[in-house]
């Protein structure tokens, strides 16, 4: 099915949910029919001949154009259910993202809610550059969340916090460079040297060379004798070359 089938597809069976309880004489109120959207495209994953990253994609972007004109607090619902009934992560996640009304609507509750059981560095990174880094970007969530997660015994919050930061400066994300709330989570967590922690921290401080080159240098300065090497050669090489790691020349 291609994506415009597809998406008209299910453009008719979200109208056909309500129009059905409209006859049927009752009203379905907005979290059964979220529950029924949901469920509609996990059928429609669970059909995919091939469960690819390209073939997962386009679903979600004809998902997220039959679902624009939904009320945010309905989108929300879907995603809510997607992520805990169903599992999945970064699709509902996607989903919130490309509906402002669903977007507007988190807040430390929400994401908490649909960040539970960070257990990867796939799971923290999804959640951190697709929700929780744009929330806070925009003001949708305040400093204090994202240092309370810095403060967390679970490393996974941890990193989420350093990846949280990602979105400020990552221009693909929209981030337009914030030296100063980035690097106040950093700072935070400079001397962690959990590994998933300290592979953040390098991303994080990588992500703002691009815009405040001077300031990552003199972090890397003030915090030598805590950071740990890995953060610490990354962050120098991204500084000296624009490189994480850059390939040595053969001799």
């Amino acid at each position: 099915m291609s994506d415009e089938a597809f998406e008209q597809s299910m453009v008719e069976r979200v109208a056909s949910l309500r129009s059905r309880a409209e006859k049927e004489g009752r009203a379905l109120d907005a979290s059964s029919r979220a529950h029924q959207i949901a469920a509609e495209i996990h059928e429609q994953f669970q059909a995919l001949p091939v469960r690819n990253a390209p073939s997962v994609n386009a679903v979600r972007r004809a998902l997220s154009r039959s679902l624009r004109g939904e009320d945010g607090r309905l989108v929300l619902e879907v995603a809510r259910t997607l992520r805990v009934r169903y599992g999945y992560r970064a699709v509902p996640y996607e989903l919130i993202l490309a509906h402002p009304g669903a977007f507007r609507m988190l807040d430390e509750k929400v994401l908490e809610e649909l960040g539970h059981s960070l257990d990867s560095w796939g799971a923290v990174d999804t959640f951190g550059r697709i929700l929780s880094g744009p929330a806070w970007r925009d003001g949708l969530i305040q400093d204090e969340v994202i240092i309370k997660w810095a403060h967390s015994r679970d490393r996974w919050w941890r990193r989420a916090a350093l990846v949280s930061t990602v979105a400020l400066n990552m221009r693909s994300y929209g981030g337009r460079g914030d030296t100063a709330r980035t690097l106040k989570i950093c700072e935070l967590l400079a001397d962690d040297h959990d590994d998933m922690v300290e592979k953040a921290l390098s991303w994080a401080l990588r992500e703002l060379v691009i815009h405040d080159a001077i300031a990552v240098e003199d972090f890397i300065t003030g915090y030598e004798a805590v950071l740990g090497s890995r953060v610490k050669r990354e962050v120098r090489n991204k500084l000296r070359t624009g490189l994480k790691s850059p390939r040595r020349r053969a001799t």
